[in-house]
């Protein structure tokens, strides 16, 4: 792996480095091997005022040193417990390579990390990316690291350090691939899932933006079968291309839980709707003895999954195990507190529905009534 730099590097060591005056005539070079340190530090002074934005109490989101610092302390933790999630954006990112829109997809990277801290109560700190490509080109960097920043501001986290690598024969030139890490904070107290969860708690659920991402290997099989181009009309929203529509960015709940969980503290447990759905994800929070009792016509199905089931004739136990059909965040919270916290939530900017109960499990960890609206 030929890895031409750290993007938050020295990038005057990157210069010296490739105008060696001791190179031997007709030697050959790191840029004729394909790798090119001179589109890297032009990368560095493209993202410098974007990841500065980013800056928080506890980070300055400098760039220039090797690590990247962070002090718990000026950010005004007392007992903190560190949680550390990571991720990628998966096959959604050959939809915006094959479309050319690049300015999104850093958002969805953030949001798979991000969404995972603060389902155990932990807001997030800080975010590093690591961004690998057959050959860099500056401005679609500079346009995925923008929509890094993006996701840092809407969840509160500062862009801290990452790393560019240009690996030629690894990635087809305009190929690339991302990996992002978080790290957040929790006061020892306060992490969730509690252990009072009990038959009778409140079920609800958190509209999401779209497919988030999660599935796209089966949604661009979907495309395929449909003959549709990527660079025509949606066809379950004409106001936008099937690109856009599919690279609509993953819905950040940051803000609003932390919002909530401080203003009630009546949230006993959250879920990320991911990969697996509500088969896979919900059970990881319930004791062994408990059952979530989902309600799934209450479920207001955004479109573009009604295409996805209708086009690809999926069945509705695969749409529900690989997509988030329309809920990207589970919140479980005690009867009494239900209504302040779904008032809380509505005025935090989310569209909340309330999906069911958690009951005594007979067998199955999660059980369905009613159909999606698909």
């Amino acid at each position: 792996m030929q890895i031409i730099m750290h993007p938050f590097s020295n990038p005057k060591m990157s210069a010296m480095i490739h105008t060696s005056p001791s190179q031997p005539e007709n030697g050959l070079t790191y840029a004729q091997s394909g790798v090119d340190i001179d589109a890297g530090n032009t990368l560095v002074d493209k993202i410098r005022a974007t990841v500065r934005s980013t800056a928080r109490p506890g980070a300055d989101a400098e760039i220039g040193g090797f690590g990247g610092l962070f002090d718990l302390k000026a950010a005004g933790f007392k007992d903190p417990v560190l949680v550390a999630a990571n991720d990628g954006v998966g096959t959604k990112l050959k939809i915006a390579i094959e479309s050319g829109i690049h300015d999104t997809v850093g958002v969805d990277l953030v949001a798979m990390c991000v969404n995972d801290l603060i389902v155990q109560g932990a807001e997030p700190l800080f975010f590093l990316d690591y961004f690998a490509t057959g050959k860099l080109e500056p401005e679609q960097g500079a346009a995925i690291v923008a929509g890094i920043a993006e996701g840092c501001r809407q969840a509160g986290a500062a862009l801290i350090g990452g790393e560019t690598a240009e690996m030629p024969g690894m990635y087809a030139r305009g190929d690339y691939d991302l990996a992002g890490f978080a790290v957040g904070a929790a006061e020892r107290a306060s992490l969730l899932p509690t252990r009072d969860l009990a038959s009778g708690d409140v079920i609800f659920g958190l509209a999401s933006s779209g497919v988030h991402s999660n599935g796209f290997s089966l949604v661009r099989r979907v495309v395929e079968k449909s003959g549709l181009a990527l660079s025509g009309p949606a066809p379950f929203d004409s106001t936008q291309t099937l690109a856009q529509a599919l690279l609509t960015p993953t819905r950040i709940y940051v803000r609003s839980v932390l919002e909530v969980l401080r203003e009630t503290g009546g949230i006993k447990a959250l879920v990320h709707i991911t990969g697996g759905g509500f088969p896979d994800n919900i059970p990881r929070v319930l004791p062994e003895n408990l059952a979530a009792k989902i309600n799934l016509a209450a479920i207001r199905v955004p479109p573009v999954f009604s295409w996805l089931a209708q086009a690809g004739q999926i069945a509705e136990q695969e749409m529900l195990r690989t997509f988030n059909c329309g809920i990207g965040m589970i919140v479980v919270a005690a009867p009494e507190q239900a209504d302040s916290i779904a008032q809380n939530f509505a005025r935090a900017g989310e569209t909340i529905v309330q999906l069911g109960m958690v009951a005594k499990r007979d067998e199955d960890a999660v059980l369905y009534k009613g159909t999606l609206g698909l």
